[in-house]
């Protein structure tokens, strides 16, 4: 989940075989063996449930890898994007597209109530322009890594720009259903130095369309798109 502040650079989914009849060879007897039928509605029984398991289990199978493939696929798109900074209208729409299949068979449905959500996460790529700054020329962008780390418990996020700006933003969270937040800023710190009172100005909202244990996706409320990667879970905001 990363946010996004119009003051800040910051950024804040068995059978049973049967055969004809014949004399067993290993009877001597004219009288066939008594057939046992408790045997057969025993394994008949127990036939429904296997049949029932094989089909569950390929269905279970096949979401596992189709979330597998999406994810590697959308790894390998944004890969050569810059975090969105180099990304076409085209790259935008195909990015939106795997990203909205992850979406549909996102496991997790009420992410404010996971701990996948607790720790630092790594912005991938968004849409955000008051992100990526595109406007201005590429040396005064950010150019490092840009993280996000929220708690749940405290319902806390911290937004964290490396180089060459090395800004941080702290903010209050506050839960409008399980998958959507308010997000109200009330710190920022320029240089990682000094600490500057939010205004007042810096709010929005934003809603994760996907999580698990190492990929997150949002939704903000202007549009914009957000994908990060779980790098630090047992990280914690300082309070």
């Amino acid at each position: 989940m990363a946010i996004s502040n119009p003051t800040a650079t910051l950024p804040f989914k068995c059978m049973i075989d049967s055969y004809p009849s014949k004399q067993n060879p290993f009877f001597s007897s004219s009288t066939p063996p008594k057939l046992n039928t408790n045997h057969l509605i025993l394994q008949e029984a127990d036939s429904g449930k296997w049949r029932n398991m094989v089909s569950f289990f390929p269905g279970f199978l096949s979401k596992g890898r189709d979330v597998d493939s999406l994810k590697l696929e959308l790894y390998e798109t944004i890969a050569p994007l810059d975090r969105g900074a180099e990304a076409t209208p085209e790259d935008q729409q195909r990015v939106d597209q795997i990203a909205r299949k992850l979406e549909t068979v996102n496991l997790v449905k009420e992410p404010l109530k996971s701990n996948f959500l607790n720790g630092k996460w790594e912005l991938l790529y968004t849409t955000s322009q008051s992100i990526l700054q595109t406007q201005r020329p590429k040396f005064l962008r950010p150019n490092g890594k840009i993280y996000q780390a929220i708690n749940v418990d405290t319902l806390r996020a911290q937004n964290i720009e490396t180089w060459p700006f090395y800004n941080q933003a702290t903010a209050n969270l506050v839960p409008l259903n399980s998958r959507k937040v308010a997000v109200k800023f009330d710190f920022f710190k320029i240089a990682n130095l000094i600490p500057i009172k939010s205004p007042g100005s810096g709010r929005g909202q934003l809603e994760i369309t996907y999580l698990d244990e190492d990929l997150r996706i949002s939704r903000g409320n202007r549009g914009n798109l957000f994908i990060l990667k779980m790098v630090d879970p047992s990280y914690r905001i300082p309070l």
